[in-house]
């Protein structure tokens, strides 16, 4: 096994969260990083909001609620009930836990701070250990293109339940959005792998790569480049990826998902349940590994997460 370089790890919400957790067990805290998607940011109530980026910390943290895989344990929410006794809006769920890193992020971002150290100072008072980076400093807004015109992400995602039919994406801001400092910096050197989590190709994953120059970056100074499959089955376990590749006329497979990658990475891993998609996507040039990708539990998070270095080994001397 070689350890030269670091893994930086691509990741949405809450299924790269699994995979993240799991991957803290197998690499200590030097061996990887993580950059976090930032185009679901958004201020709500006048607080700053960071959706993907807390989903990472709290799991990581361990404080995480395991049942919807978002959002704190043991949660209350008495302030959403005295703000709706007000008339106020009570759509987006905060929590009374959670309210407290929004309200600090808030303030440490008025306060002159950026994303970047923010998120350091955050997870460092919740003891984690992992490096975090968001994927820019500057301000992305995803908007998801539907039959009934535009919407801002979490008016689609929460408010909305993900019902109205997609039939695009645009993102404010990532024309003029560069790397933070931090992932300059990791892609100085050759690093030991890409490893995209499995987490929404489109709203998750797209706003990291078309970030200028980065999928360029990632393509030269990483040696091995790697997803794994957010679609299981035709489905996905979390979140909206499967709908939105049906509405936007794409089949809703691992091959598919592979094809998104195409020209980037070297490798996907699959579930069990689309083994006999293999041959189609090695025809696409992409080297496939076959394994249970679903994470219910601590284990089968280690275990993928194991698997992934292997495979990123194994690539490696290919």
């Amino acid at each position: 096994m070689t350890s030269d370089g670091k893994v930086c790890v691509l990741s949405g919400g809450v299924g790269g969260a699994k995979l993240v957790l799991g991957m803290s067990r197998v690499l200590n805290s030097e061996e990887f990083v993580v950059v976090a998607n930032t185009g679901d940011d958004f201020v709500h109530l006048g607080l700053h909001v960071s959706p993907d980026i807390d989903t990472l910390v709290y799991t990581l943290a361990g404080l995480v609620d395991e049942e919807r895989g978002w959002g704190l344990k043991d949660e209350t929410w008495n302030f959403l009930g005295a703000l709706k006794d007000l008339g106020g809006e009570t759509w987006f769920n905060l929590g009374d836990k959670d309210l407290a890193m929004h309200v600090e992020r808030t303030k440490q971002l008025r306060s002159g701070c950026n994303l970047s150290q923010v998120t350091k100072n955050l997870s460092s008072a919740l003891g984690v250990k992992i490096t975090i980076f968001p994927m820019t400093d500057s301000p992305v807004e995803t908007t998801v293109e539907t039959d009934g015109g535009p919407l801002a992400f979490q008016h689609y995602f929460v408010r909305d339940k993900c019902n109205p039919k997609v039939t695009g994406f645009k993102f404010k801001g990532l024309d003029k959005a560069r790397p933070t400092d931090d992932i300059n910096k990791f892609n100085g050197e050759k690093q030991r792998a890409l490893l995209i989590a499995p987490s929404n190709p489109f709203v998750s994953i797209d706003p990291i790569l078309h970030i200028s120059n980065l999928k360029e970056t990632f393509k030269e100074s990483c040696r091995v480049k790697l997803a794994v499959s957010p679609i299981v089955g035709g489905i996905a376990i979390k979140g909206p990826a499967a709908k939105m590749m049906t509405e936007l006329g794409i089949p809703s497979t691992a091959t598919e998902v592979a094809r998104h990658y195409s020209g980037l990475i070297d490798g996907i891993v699959i579930d069990e349940v689309d083994g006999e998609q293999v041959r189609q996507i090695e025809s696409l040039g992409i080297k496939t590994f076959v394994t249970k990708t679903v994470m219910s539990t601590i284990d089968d998070k280690i275990g993928l997460a194991a698997e992934c270095i292997e495979f990123i080994d194994y690539l490696a001397r290919k």
